[in-house]
């Protein structure tokens, strides 16, 4: 046992003399380094301010209807916390309707995401939160409904097309778990 112990350090020390006297010794490719992840905490700057708002929304989604409401009035949007959040403030009317909306936007550092945190002023309640970020001047943001006629959808938001004095936001519900998608609402935004 003692004599085994003997050749395996001979044998760890000849490899350790062969590589320091200059042997080349084949490596793991190298790791490339995680690119920095990107602090996306000013990626809702461009929504700030007082907005005109144009809306069209389907009457009974996810009924096969194609009947769509449109609706338009106003949007202020105001920073909180030095950025780090957002307070929206919606009011449309049209087809009859009125409605009056808040969107709580809160980014996450830890996480580099934000989440968007609606309530109606119908029920005076808040509604499930979305969580998401931008990539290449989009922003994407995913939730689940609980209670769409008794059954649980998917939610997905999309703001889009955004220059400094317009935007697009759209958002879609999906019943088959993603795979397909109803689009329900489309927002343009104007600067006023």
């Amino acid at each position: 046992m003692n004599h085994v112990r003997r050749l395996a350090v001979v044998a760890l020390l000849g490899c350790l003399c062969f590589v320091s006297a200059g042997a080349t010794v084949a490596q793991a490719p190298a790791v490339p380094p995680e690119p920095s992840e990107r602090d996306g905490q000013h990626d809702f700057d461009f929504h700030l301010g007082n907005w005109n708002s144009r809306i069209r929304m389907l009457q009974r989604p996810l009924t096969g209807s194609t009947t769509w409401i449109d609706l338009s009035g106003t949007l202020v949007v105001r920073e909180v916390w030095g950025g780090r959040a957002q307070l929206e403030e919606l009011v449309v009317d049209g087809s009859g309707r009125h409605i009056e909306d808040l969107l709580l936007f809160l980014y996450n550092p830890q996480t580099r995401q934000w989440t968007l945190n609606p309530a109606a002023s119908g029920d005076g309640a808040m509604g499930p939160r979305l969580i998401g970020e931008f990539r290449n001047g989009r922003g994407e943001f995913h939730s689940i409904e609980p209670a769409l006629r008794g059954r649980s959808v998917f939610v997905r938001q999309i703001w889009s097309d955004i220059t400094p004095t317009s935007h697009h936001f759209e958002q879609a519900f999906s019943n088959d778990g993603g795979r397909t998608w109803e689009t329900n609402f489309v927002a343009t935004l104007t600067r006023q």
